[in-house]
């Protein structure tokens, strides 16, 4: 006699569950997920949830850790939605980390897909946006860079890799004349060679490293380099999907290549870091 997974009783033989228990089981999660995205939308107090959500909970045979995966996807999903226009104002974020301390949500939780670094990440562009220098980011340990009085630090990205473009010569042609045999497997040109030099780029992995970006600088340390770069020396900043090209203002200066994972972002915040 099989035993329903639902209410605990007997559900006949080789079933797992009563049609009508698992019936209101569904129905109690998608009226979970309706609950939680019309609070998102503003039209549902956040403070009328808790108490709502365990009634359809215990009602519909719906354990905590099922009613906590339907908050952080609908969490996740009304970040993804605020952020369709690339902007985050104040009161969406405020919407967002009202619902994550009300609802009990860790920032582990609700980072395990990315989405509270996205939320986090547009949050921080908009102060640098509005002038304001954010303070939304902690480092456990200690960083290798010294920075300079009154610099602040304004992101840290781990793991980046670090590229150069570096130019190399090569010549290209080739002996013009004729040879012979003087020994066996030895043989002797007579003429010259006729080639010419030609510059080459190649881009080149020097190590994988921290960037860290200051008011001031953007630093940058592996095994193999540590250097720092102030934001005035900056002359081109060429994003990617995936990191961005800077450019020095240096006549020596060869393109540099940080891959954060997130192009979009550092571009973002050496664009509108404010001059102070």
């Amino acid at each position: 006699m099989g035993i329903c997974v639902y209410c605990g009783k007997p559900a006949g033989f080789l079933q797992k569950a009563h049609p009508e228990c698992e019936a209101k089981h569904k129905e109690g999660l998608n009226q979970i997920a309706e609950l939680v995205a019309a609070s998102l939308a503003g039209s549902v107090p956040i403070s009328e949830l808790p108490e709502r959500l365990e009634e359809i909970a215990k009602e519909s045979f719906v354990s905590q850790s099922q009613l906590r995966e339907v908050l952080i996807t609908e969490w996740e999903k009304s970040v993804e939605r605020f952020l369709e226009d690339n902007q985050l104002s104040e009161s969406e974020e405020a919407l967002l980390m009202e619902f994550a301390s009300r609802l009990s949500l860790s920032q582990a939780e609700l980072d395990k897909r990315g989405a509270y670094t996205r939320l986090v990440k547009a949050a921080v562009i908009r102060d640098l946006m509005n002038g304001i220098i954010p303070d939304r980011i902690r480092v456990e340990g200690k960083l290798p860079f010294k920075f300079q009085k009154n610099e602040k630090m304004i992101w840290v990205f781990p793991r980046v890799k670090y590229y150069e473009d570096r130019k190399k010569r090569r010549y290209v042609g080739g002996h013009h004349g004729m040879s012979f045999r003087i020994a066996k497997g030895v043989y002797y040109r007579i003429g010259a060679f006729k080639g010419h030099p030609v510059e080459v780029k190649e881009r080149v992995f020097v190590g994988e490293g921290i960037l860290c970006i200051t008011t001031k600088h953007l630093y940058f340390g592996c095994e193999a380099k540590n250097f720092r770069i102030r934001h005035d020396k900056i002359v081109a900043i060429v994003p990617y999907s995936d990191g961005v090209l800077i450019q020095r203002d240096a006549q020596t200066a060869v393109p540099q290549i940080f891959v954060t994972g997130d192009g979009w972002f550092v571009y973002n915040l050496l664009m509108n870091i404010p001059t102070i």
